[in-house]
């Protein structure tokens, strides 16, 4: 019976609440992983006690803070998910608090940086269609699940605007900068139909074999381009969001326009950047002031 109340959770996940498939694979893992653990005992019979056992044993484990807290995460969704269908009478995670996440700022490039990395030199469809990904990804802040997603329809290089679906399938529009229009015109109208190889697809970057780019073919092409261009940060696709967040804050831009723009809900979720601007403010201050 449990498998079939994970699979009937997952169904829901998928159709009403429209979430990414990688956020459903996470959540499949860890609920099989709780499963695994409980062994035979029913899960709709679970006590408090049973869940705070998995969570003590994930620190035997020595899994880390944020690890369990993604996990506990997805047990109380599940078990909210029970109740609200009348499955449980008793939600047994209602009192467990999540473990304190030690927040860290994420990684952000300097302007210098993210020059040296749109700096592409183009001579092919791959170089052009690189070029328009990383320019469209600083422009605008997406995801890089948001960009692989990206369809014809979801584009209007006229209005210089892009239809964005994030997480939960909500909906955003999101201006385009010059630059990235530029190159995403090139890329569409000269190179792209040279990658589809007679097959027919709405996704606007493709691969080598004309089918939607990968999010692993992204990180692997951001990993690359850092190191050609010698830059000793730890750079993912998300560094370029980070980074477009933090440098329109630098530049002036209120935190509800960057929050609208990334696609937050909770203002909390942007206020980190104002973190990365103030620690930047205090190390130009330090380099900077004469008596230090």
């Amino acid at each position: 019976m449990n498998k079939d109340y994970i699979n009937e959770y997952i169904d829901y996940l998928k159709i009403d609440k429209k979430y990414s498939l990688n956020t459903i694979k996470s959540y499949k893992n860890d609920l099989s992983k709780f499963v695994l653990f409980i062994n035979d005992k029913d899960i709709t019979c679970l006590n408090k006690k049973d869940v705070i056992s998995f969570i003590e044993n994930e620190k035997l484990n020595d899994k880390s803070a944020r690890t369990i807290s993604h996990d506990l995460i997805v047990i109380k969704n599940f078990y909210k998910y029970l109740l609200k269908e009348q499955i449980i009478k008793v939600d047994p995670t209602i009192d467990i608090e999540l473990p304190k996440l030690k927040k860290s700022l994420p990684h952000t490039l300097s302007f210098d940086e993210i020059d040296k990395i749109l700096d592409i030199e183009l001579n092919d469809k791959y170089s052009y269609r690189n070029k328009a990904m990383l320019e469209l990804m600083y422009s605008s802040g997406l995801r890089i699940s948001e960009l692989v997603n990206l369809k014809m329809q979801d584009i209007d290089l006229e209005d210089d605007i892009v239809r964005i679906y994030g997480k939960g399938s909500k909906e955003r529009i999101v201006p385009i900068g010059d630059y990235a229009i530029n190159y995403l015109k090139k890329y569409i109208y000269v190179y792209r139909s040279s990658l589809m190889h007679n097959k027919v697809s709405d996704y606007i970057f493709l691969n080598s074999r004309g089918d939607r780019i990968s999010r692993q073919a992204m990180f692997k092409l951001i990993k690359k381009i850092i190191r050609d261009k010698n830059i000793k940060k730890n750079v993912s696709p998300h560094t370029l969001r980070h980074s477009f967040a933090s440098h329109m804050l630098e530049n002036g831009a209120d935190l509800r326009s960057i929050q609208e723009l990334l696609g937050h809900s909770d203002i909390s979720t942007t206020q980190i950047y104002t973190h990365i601007s103030n620690k930047k403010i205090k190390e130009n201050y330090e380099e900077s002031h004469p008596h230090n």
